[in-house]
């Protein structure tokens, strides 16, 4: 691995608990990760500890097979050639374009710098605008700059802080897009912290789910979706709610899941009865298991409304209380308050021990329900 951290704490003086707490992650050459989770889980203090800029508790951080820091060892961060973004941009103001992006190379020759300059100007897509003010850029340019200045020096690895937090929720998608295209045209390192889901699945590689100081999962976003390693990576990742459900064994349809909406059959990877106490457990329903059907015999009240512009995010109550989330296509414009419709489709079936905390682990599903 490129970069490698290992066992990872880093712990602030009165804090009863550690800010980061034995993260181990790993990040091949070329590739981007992305640290996600709610403000608080130390996604940020983790991104710290690798540029050097707060020193290590506990653990190690290896980069390029070089180690930066581990125990009585800690490397200063303009010794790690690392590059960082900040949600700020933090450019010069009184400083043209050119010379900002130059602020980090200024030992080079005069030609060899302002060749690069050009150079990586032209990466983001905006050759010729050397002699431009940060004042005179919209957002996503000055961004463009800003990742440009740390692309500038050729770093081993370039750490983003929350790099478009500044920016509107439609840009800041969109140009999530634009700097993977850029870093993956430059064959960046690169590590990203964001609490925005979309922002993550448009940029990253592998994506880290932090919560308290841990990290709960360390891989790529179908993984993080489908197979949570844990409850708090279900919760979190998507829109979807826990169910109260039983697991029997069908003599027809071998395992199936009785929920508060009906029977679930022929479900894969999901786990045997044995797996918990009478069966009894918490299934995962995401808002795309749930399908809008005003045939169906199930009837949900619409409690909450959400325009997406495809689509409605429905928040839904059955007449048992459950409640439950539906991605609805917006010709469908139903009013709150109004009873719907709707059934099940569940190609993964996720359980959980029921009212388990949020480490606990699924419990392991089989490839198919036996048949008998």
């Amino acid at each position: 691995m490129f970069l490698q951290v290992s066992q990872l704490s880093v712990r602030y003086a009165g804090l009863s608990h550690a800010a980061v707490d034995g993260v181990s992650l790993g990040l091949r050459a070329g590739d981007i990760g992305v640290l996600i989770g709610p403000s608080g889980c130390g996604k940020t203090t983790l991104l710290r500890a690798v540029a050097g800029l707060e020193r290590a508790s506990g653990g190690s951080i290896q980069l390029d097979g070089e180690t930066v820091s581990q125990e009585r060892f800690h490397m200063p961060a303009e010794q790690r050639r690392i590059g960082m973004v900040f949600q700020d941009y933090a450019l010069f103001p009184h400083l043209d374009v050119g010379r900002n992006i130059a602020f980090g190379i200024h030992r080079l020759p005069h030609a060899e710098r302002d060749a690069r300059v050009a150079e990586v100007l032209a990466l983001v897509g905006l050759a010729g605008m050397q002699s431009r003010f940060p004042h005179e850029l919209s957002g996503g340019q000055q961004q463009r700059v800003a990742l440009a200045r740390a692309l500038a020096p050729r770093p081993r690895l370039l750490l983003l802080d929350e790099p478009f937090s500044n920016l509107d929720v439609d840009l800041r998608e969109r140009l999530a897009h634009e700097v993977r295209g850029i870093l993956k045209a430059a064959g960046a390192t690169a590590l990203f912290v964001t609490h925005d889901q979309l922002e993550a699945f448009a940029i990253g590689d592998v994506i880290g789910v932090m919560h308290e100081g841990h990290l709960h999962q360390w891989e790529d976003a179908y993984a993080l979706y489908h197979r949570p390693a844990t409850r708090f990576v279900a919760e979190f990742i998507g829109h979807g709610v826990f169910a109260p459900a039983q697991i029997h064994l069908d003599g027809e349809y071998g395992v199936t899941v009785q929920t508060p909406l009906g029977v679930l059959r022929d479900v894969e990877e999901c786990p045997l009865p044995t797996a918990y106490e009478a069966g009894l457990c918490d299934v995962l329903l995401r808002a795309d298991d749930i399908v809008h059907d005003d045939n169906a015999p199930v009837k949900a009240q619409i409690v909450r409304k959400a325009f997406r512009g495809s689509e409605f995010l429905y928040t839904l109550r059955l007449a048992s209380g459950e409640v439950l989330m539906t991605h609805v296509p917006s010709h469908h414009n139903h009013a709150v308050g109004e009873w719907i419709g709707i059934r099940a489709e569940v190609d993964h079936v996720v359980t959980f021990e029921r009212g388990a905390g949020a480490s606990a682990p699924p419990a392991p599903g089989v490839a198919r329900a036996p048949s008998f």
